[in-house]
């Protein structure tokens, strides 16, 4: 199955069968975080969802590869299609293929490090990534291994924020994670999905605009 493909057949029943469903009831908006400084810049072809291969080159990605599935709703739990979801990260090493990056990490020619892909019919979403590296953001702090997330949808408030790994024991210490409420901070961990050791839940929840 070519990588662009993934919407068809069966294969999205069986990667979204264990989400939550969100198609009923108010639901609370995902919580906004900082953009950072490494949104991308450099021109880059290939962003489909795959980030472990870049189109043209043999090798793969470093680091453990992981899938992320979810869904992008409204506040109202209506699915919404069509939603653009734009992901970027810094790699195994720590490290964003960016010209402001100052971490002297080695980057990593196989790592895509950005995707950009439309939700689908029900809201849903699947990236096919690696675990991002933590990383020395200034003395004495250690950003967690984190997700970059922007979603954009006409007639919806564009969101920000960022995604975390469970368990990760830098998420208790991190500035940016923890200026939120508890509550919230909950809502950016991401979900191990049942059965499947290497797949991740987010969902997304816009306001309309």
């Amino acid at each position: 199955m070519k990588r662009r493909k993934f919407f068809t057949g069966g294969l999205v029943a069986g990667a979204f069968a264990g989400l939550p469903d969100v198609s009923a009831g108010e639901l609370q908006r995902t919580p906004a975080q900082t953009e950072g400084p490494f949104y991308p810049v450099m021109a880059l072809k290939d962003k489909d969802f795959d980030l472990t291969r870049i189109e043209g080159q043999e090798g793969t990605a470093l680091g453990r590869i992981i899938t992320i599935i979810g869904k992008v709703s409204d506040t109202d739990g209506n699915a919404i299609e069509g939603a653009t979801v734009d992901l970027w990260q810094a790699n195994a090493a720590g490290r964003y293929r960016h010209p402001h990056e100052s971490n002297t990490a080695p980057l990593d020619p196989n790592f895509q490090g950005w995707a950009v892909v439309p939700s689908g019919k029900s809201g849903e979403f699947r990236f096919k990534t690696i675990v991002p590296g933590a990383y020395p953001a200034s003395k004495g702090w250690f950003r967690p291994p984190h997700i970059h997330f922007k979603v954009t949808k006409l007639g919806y408030l564009e969101l920000t924020t960022q995604m975390y790994f469970p368990g990760e024991k830098w998420n208790d210490t991190d500035r940016i994670l923890q200026r939120l409420p508890e509550t919230e901070r909950a809502l950016l961990i991401a979900n191990l999905v049942d059965g499947q050791v290497d797949t991740y839940s987010f969902n997304m929840v816009l306001e309309k605009a």
